[in-house]
């Protein structure tokens, strides 16, 4: 899929693959649902998040947290108080570390809640989505606190493409406990 690059692809891709993303979990068995991941064998998955992420929980959690990044990010830089995309302590090189701590800040939230939680999340970005418009969200240097990045690139990367990685650690999990 093409990333987008307007507002109405925006909100088309980012709902579409919210609910293929829901419309997978619905289809997974309990087994699937209820196996934690191990991408161990797999020597092409070699990023953190295949180790990281141990069940749909913490996808889902994970998710959640990046939508609370750009929800915050957003609602405060266009309310006057200027913040980075990151919390103070985090780079672009260091944000593994943020991703851990989101986990072990969520380790005692039950799967229900992650996703209520998540879809509570992605309703929010899509309502602050809508506020903008499409040469607010495509159009470099529309905001100082965007940088040389267009929001709506940033709205991207927190929706329909985060989805898209969630969808295709899920179809490899499951891809993996068949070959089992």
């Amino acid at each position: 899929m093409a990333r987008a690059s307007s507002k109405e692809d925006l909100v088309k891709d980012s709902n579409d693959n919210f609910e293929k993303l829901f419309s997978l979990v619905e289809s997974l068995s309990d087994e699937e649902l209820n196996t934690d991941f191990d991408f161990s064998m797999d020597e092409k998955k070699k990023e953190a998040h295949w180790s990281r992420d141990k069940n749909l929980r913490d996808v889902f959690i994970h998710l959640y947290e990046w939508h609370n990044l750009l929800i915050n990010w957003i609602e405060s830089n266009t309310s006057g108080v200027e913040k980075s995309f990151l919390p103070e302590g985090y780079n672009w090189r260091s944000y593994g570390d943020m991703n851990i701590e989101f986990l072990k800040k969520h380790s005692s939230t039950t799967i229900d809640e992650a996703e209520d939680m998540l879809k509570k999340s992605h309703k929010e970005i899509m309502e602050l989505v809508d506020g903008f418009t499409n040469e607010e969200l495509f159009t470099k240097n529309i905001f100082n606190w965007t940088g040389t990045t267009t929001l709506g690139s940033y709205c991207v990367s927190s929706t329909s493409s985060h989805y898209d990685w969630a969808i295709k650690k899920l179809k490899a999990h499951r891809k993996n406990l068949k070959k089992k």
